[in-house]
């Protein structure tokens, strides 16, 4: 009978929650730079919305753009997505620059708050194999037809063009499945043109503007869209908003995957790790380096990383410590030095806005590398120039106290060891002693008349 009565309260549990999650709202946040780890939170929130039964989901948009990769998965899940999504950019001040535009264009609903902007979809990754650097992003419709002529000679600019045209032709899909302005679409990505909120609503860009979230779901009562070629009209008049936070998973993955940290980590793991194998026994250095490691590992799976940038990072750091076990006046150290730096900037391999190394980091752990490189330079120098401390030549004429009374042959502490000496004349324990001949490992002494 108990478990009846536990089985039947699970039951009702159960439809209550359902009940409440059914016809409710679902907002998520889309902050800063555009990621895999945002991807991830994206696509498991859009996925919770449906097995919820929600009727609305709500992207709340403050983003400079991101990776390429993680934009289109986002996409693909709001197309492929039975719950609608309006995807809103807000608060005033807030704006959906490079990625953001293009997932507004692939929204059920485009929204803005007064005060934001749009725009600026230009692909940021270019980089010209031949060696120059990508035109404006304004010249290209002007000077259409010379390029054309010079595409076969100039590999930089038909790598560009190449880029450009598949970010136009993905944008332009977007704009004319949702209805949307596509000519304008296109300017955004071949002259980085934007848009204020209320310039958006008059280009039909967008759907509509709302101060806040409030008058969002007012102005989305009644209003009717397409999802999977089915006509819907949404009654969001009394519908509650639930926010689905990011859980302890999602922010851990973002702190991790931040390049800044993953840079961080990196050091850790091999400073850590050649520590303890210099010092074998240390323990810890050896335990956080390899955890760091490990941890570094994750982020340069989900992050565009040059590997050639990481293996000069490597090689650097191998050559900086190679330089105080095999001394070779600067010359590992220098070289590592140059190969640290250099791999440090290449080590991100794209220009995509919030996911490169911050240049203050660099400066700060080159300049931290640096000081040690000098110090142990300075170290193998003064090694160098330190007289002989052992040998016969040294010993002469140390002095030392005897160990023991003895008239003939006993010990006495020189140079902080002990050795057998053999005096002229009886000495006294504790007596001092000056060192007059070496035969081998016996040190003639003779003792100091004390004052």
């Amino acid at each position: 009978m108990t478990s009846i009565r536990l089985w039947l309260a699970a039951a009702l549990l159960a439809l209550t929650s359902a009940v409440q999650a059914q016809g409710a709202a679902v907002l998520l946040d889309i902050e800063g730079g555009i990621g895999p780890v945002t991807a991830d939170f994206i696509e498991r929130g859009l996925a919770s919305a449906e097995a919820e039964g929600a009727e609305l989901v709500i992207l709340r948009l403050d983003t400079p753009g991101g990776l390429d990769t993680s934009m289109r998965s986002i996409i693909k899940a709001i197309l492929n997505s039975s719950v609608p999504v309006a995807s809103f950019v807000a608060p005033r001040g807030a704006r959906a620059a490079s990625a953001g535009t293009y997932i507004l264009y692939a929204s059920h609903i485009a929204a803005m708050a007064p005060g934001t902007n749009l725009g600026a979809a230009t692909p940021v990754n270019l980089i010209d194999d031949g060696g120059g650097m990508p035109k404006p992003p304004g010249q290209p419709d002007q000077d259409a037809a010379q390029e054309g002529e010079q595409a076969a000679a100039e590999p930089g600019d038909a790598k560009q063009r190449k880029a450009v045209n598949d970010a136009v032709a993905y944008i332009r899909s977007l704009a004319q499945l949702r209805g949307r302005n596509a000519d304008w679409a296109e300017q955004a990505v071949r002259e980085a043109a934007s848009l204020a909120a209320e310039e958006a609503l008059e280009r039909d860009v967008i759907d509509l503007v709302a101060a806040n979230l409030t008058e969002l779901m007012q102005a989305l009562d009644g209003y009717e869209f397409e999802i999977q070629g089915e006509t819907r009209t949404l009654a969001t008049r009394d519908m509650q908003i639930e926010t689905i936070e990011p859980d302890w998973r999602t922010r851990l993955l973002a702190v991790i995957a931040d390049p800044n940290i993953a840079y961080i980590l990196i050091l850790l793991g091999f400073y850590g790790l050649l520590l303890e194998f210099y010092n074998p026994g240390f323990i810890v250095p050896g335990v956080v380096g390899a955890i760091s490691l490990i941890l570094a590992l994750f982020a340069l799976q989900v992050l565009p990383v040059n590997y050639a940038g990481l293996g000069l990072i490597i090689l650097g750091i191998i050559f900086m410590s190679a330089e105080a076990f095999v001394p070779s006046f600067g010359a590992l150290g220098i070289g590592g030095l140059i190969a640290f730096v250099i791999g440090s900037i290449m080590l991100i391999d794209t220009d995509a806005p919030g996911y490169g190394i911050s240049p203050a980091l660099i400066a700060t752990v080159s300049v931290t590398s640096a000081a040690f490189f000098i110090f142990v330079l300075g170290m193998v120098v003064k090694a160098r120039e330190r007289p002989v401390v052992s040998g016969q030549e040294q010993m002469i004429g140390a002095l030392g106290t005897a160990r023991e009374d003895f008239s003939d042959r006993g010990w006495v502490h020189v140079h902080g060891e002990n050795w057998r000496a053999r005096a002229v004349r009886p000495v006294r324990q504790g007596q001092r002693v000056r060192v007059t001949g070496m035969d081998e490992l016996l040190l003639e002494i003779e003792p100091l008349e004390e004052d």
